[in-house]
């Protein structure tokens, strides 16, 4: 070792470390250990960069060090900043902002969240080679992509908490993206936020917009709180702004200046609204099964079985490794999944349906799906518009809310500080 030394010189420290790398990796690799391998930058921060006080505890001496000019100084501060946000970003937690309303009133337009990477294990990046710390396009441009596919992984989830739950609220990419931005990669597909309400292998059913999961009434906590279209009419009074705001009543429409409405309401705003004398009728809007009440509504899968949004299914969620039989009457429902998420392809020639160009009747799922949904239940673009959600599309769990921004309100009073480090339910 004294010889080797002699003859790297300076450049022992980092041969060794080169070597230790390597031989980490591979130990680690064998042993199925992957978040060990992060250790090497962390003996890469004793050995050489010096950025965290591994030895908090011990007084430091003062070594003699060549000055270094304040441009490579601010250089190296915002280059290890840089590093350790991606990291931080990639693999452990990431900030989300709430853009819709499809999650009111458990989650409201300006919520500021904080998305776990670890709760379900993070996935190892599909393009390693991007612009930090944003999504999917460069800053200041309109279209150009913040990331190069010279190199495109396979899909990879690391080890992590725990699993999916029901009812979870989860960020996941939007599965038919590529519709619009085909040149996408799963992991810059944009993101989404919905409650998770089926798993891989259930049920799903809604009859008369009410939710059943394996025949069961979907179970219901105090902090989901689902909200419907209603009739609302009173006897000509009309509800002032100020009034509707007081309730937290933002979505919705006057139908008629003789005191109709169409109105968009929770538990608690509906009760309200009953309560007020000039109020003569509260009736939820329900379409009938087979009937919808928008024309231009485009129910999964490809409206071939007259669904609507309160009238679906049922339909069974697919599982890894189960094997389903396939005809040219369920073959739309897993089309995409056979087509675009599990990239096999896909013919029906004369009534015959070929995968990979061999002749199917049955087949076998690569990837646990999801059934998303959200509790805006009349105003959300989820499952029922475009169907299952990939595993490999899952990005996290959502935890806390850490600002909360409303529009509608002046100065300090945006600030929603009642919702500030609230847990996400």
């Amino acid at each position: 070792m004294k010889k080797l030394k002699q003859l790297l010189g300076k450049s022992f420290k980092v041969v060794m470390f080169i070597a230790f790398t390597i031989i980490w990796s591979l130990f680690v690799f064998l042993i199925d250990g992957e978040w060990l391998y992060f250790f090497p930058l962390i003996v890469g921060d004793v050995l050489f960069w010096e950025t965290i006080s591994w030895q908090f505890w011990k007084k430091k001496e003062k070594k003699k060090k060549r000055p270094k000019s304040e441009l490579k100084s601010w250089f190296n501060a915002i280059l290890f900043a840089v590093i350790a946000a991606t990291i931080l970003r990639t693999f452990l937690i990431e900030a989300y902002t709430i853009p819709t309303s499809s999650m009111e009133k458990s989650l409201l337009i300006g919520d500021f969240l904080f998305v776990s990477k670890v709760s379900y294990g993070p996935r190892v990046p599909n393009t390693p080679i991007s612009f930090p710390l944003v999504h999917h396009t460069l800053p200041l441009t309109k279209s150009t992509p913040a990331y190069l596919k010279w190199i495109q992984l396979d899909y990879h989830r690391m080890k992590g908490f725990g699993q999916i739950e029901r009812n979870d609220c989860v960020v996941f990419n939007y599965p038919t993206d590529d519709l619009l931005y085909p040149e996408r990669p799963v992991d810059k597909k944009e993101n989404y936020i919905k409650r998770c309400v089926g798993l891989p292998g259930d049920v799903i059913e809604i009859k008369n917009s009410d939710l059943y999961v394996n025949g069961e009434p979907q179970t219901q906590t105090e902090k989901m709180k689902n909200q419907f279209r209603y009739f609302v009419k009173t006897d000509g009074t009309l509800f002032s702004q100020k009034t509707l705001n007081k309730y937290n009543i933002y979505e919705g429409q006057i139908l008629s200046r003789k005191g109709d409405y169409e109105l968009i309401l929770n538990n608690n705003s509906l009760e309200a609204i009953k309560r007020f004398t000039y109020v003569k009728k509260v009736e939820k809007i329900v379409a009938e099964k087979g009937v919808k009440l928008n024309s231009s509504e485009l129910i999964f899968p490809e409206d071939k079985f007259n669904w609507n949004l309160d009238n679906f299914g049922p339909l069974t969620i697919p599982a890894k490794g189960v094997t389903v039989a396939i005809d040219t009457q369920n073959i739309e429902t897993y089309r995409r999944v056979i087509e675009i998420y599990e990239k096999n392809t896909l013919e029906i020639i004369e009534n015959n349906i070929y995968i990979n160009g061999n002749l199917s009747n049955s087949y076998t799922f690569l990837m646990d799906y999801y059934w998303m949904m959200g509790d805006n239940r009349h105003n959300s673009l989820d499952s029922r518009y475009w169907g299952f959600v990939p595993e490999d599309h899952v990005v996290g769990k959502a935890l806390f809310i850490w600002m909360s921004w409303d529009k509608n309100k002046k100065g300090i009073n945006k600030i929603r500080w009642n919702r500030l480090f609230n847990a996400v339910h």
